[in-house]
Order: C-alpha cells, then structure tokens, then sequence
C-alpha cells in the first residue's frame, strides 16, 4: 500500500468546487472516478481543503493510497489521459505513511486576480474580477500591512462556517500590477471561509472609499462581519501552493 501525494491544477469554471457533493460536478469526484478506472477500487481522496465553486487551482495538493503496480512516476500520465480537460496532475510522488494533504500542510498561499481594463472582457470572465474604476494604492497598501500579523480574523470569515478558533498568521501580502491586472498574494498558515475573499473585498473598499481605515481596525478589533468589505466573487482567486514541512 503506497501512500501518493499529487499536485494539481484545475480551472473551476465548471465546477461546484473540490469536496464531492450529491449534486454538482466536483474536482475530487473526477479524480476518485479515474483513480477507480486505474485501480479497480474506490479510493479515497485527501485534499488539502476545499476550494468553493468557480475557484481556481494553481497548486491544490491532494493524498490517496492505492496497491498498484503503476510506478510513481508514471501516475500523473495515467491519470491525465483520463481526467476531463479541465483538471491536471501536475506530479505525483510517494509519501511517508502520516502524510496527510490537509493534516499535514503548515500553510497555504492564494492568489486573487482583478482586471481593471476601462471595458469587461469575456477572456478574462471567468479568471478576475473586473473592476474599472480608480483605487487609492497607497491606502490598499495600508491595509495589507495592518492584516500581516496574527490576529482574529473573525470579522472576515463568512457565515455558515463551525470553525471555533479564528485566530490566523498572515506572513506576506504582495501586491503586483501586471498589465491590466492587479494581482494580491495571501500567504499564511491558514485561512478560514472565504477569507482571502473578504480580505481582498476589504481592501478593495478602502482603496474605493467605501471603507474607511477605522472599519479595517475595528473589523479586527470587534470580530464584527460588519465593518469588513464586501466578499470579492470567486473566479479571481487561486490556490497557488500549499506548504508542508521539510521532512516531507
């Protein structure tokens, strides 16, 4: 019985996002279908966290155990000449035993695009947020740096969620002007529902004057959803990367 960690990309356009549900199409399903083709059993599939739908992965990392003879370098092929065109296996390798996808990553880093052409374009539809109207950078910037830090995101996570313990790291917040586009980068040790979403909303709120920078302090003062921004929609965003300590 090995133990194999793969990485994987997936445009979730026509997904209802990672975790399997009883209607909808989603990432782990497509996966656990061709890994029963492959093996000829239902193998269970880790993923590192749920992605929401219409999201994005550059980097989503995902374990299974199977007995099979395939070799380990020779899964991802196997894999991709079965998967629809929408999803890759990007690698695959063996893993220690107690690795886990989700148990075992120390922290993860998103991505959120935003398109700020003067016209909405239909390429991009599907990849950003498009926006066309002017933001205050050096406010944005502001915010980001207010956010680094550990703090009790409370006040930006959505509501629905069961999680108990909101207190989360932000170790960077990059901010990068490509062309048209404005890229945020989130890294931390991890994030809660719909954070990087909200955090990116927020800050897109202040650099509009929507919000004010006592809103930001007293949305992570208060835990209060109220005084955060508008939850950004899900096509911009990315799951890049997912860290693991070195030892695995």
């Amino acid at each position: 019985m090995r133990n194999i960690m793969i990485k994987i990309e997936y445009d979730g356009t026509n997904f209802n996002g990672w975790q399997i549900q009883p209607n909808g199409r989603t990432v782990q399903e497509e996966i656990m279908k061709v890994l029963a083709k492959l093996t000829g059993n239902r193998v269970e599939v880790n993923g590192s966290g749920r992605t929401d739908a219409k999201v994005h992965a550059r980097g989503q990392v995902a374990n299974f155990r199977i007995e099979s003879n395939i070799p380990t370098q020779r899964i991802s092929l196997a894999m991709n000449s079965l998967l629809p065109f929408d999803i890759s296996i990007k690698e695959a390798h063996e893993m220690p035993e107690d690795f886990h996808a989700r148990y075992s990553a120390i922290g993860k880093r998103y991505a959120y695009q935003i398109y700020r052409g003067r016209h909405r374009s239909p390429l991009v539809r599907n990849y950003a947020y498009h926006l066309n109207y002017d933001l205050d950078m050096d406010i944005i910037r502001w915010g980001t740096n207010r956010l680094i830090g550990t703090h009790d995101f409370k006040g930006f996570m959505a509501s629905g969620s069961s999680v108990e313990n909101t207190v989360r790291s932000i170790y960077s917040i990059d901010i990068n002007e490509v062309n048209d586009s404005l890229w945020f980068t989130f890294e931390g040790n991890g994030f809660l529902y719909n954070m990087v979403r909200i955090l990116v909303g927020t800050l897109v709120d202040l650099g509009a004057s929507k919000k004010q920078k006592d809103d930001l302090l007293k949305a992570l003062e208060t835990g209060d959803r109220k005084y955060a921004g508008h939850t950004a929609p899900p096509q911009g965003l990315y799951l890049d990367n997912v860290i693991y300590p070195l030892t695995h």
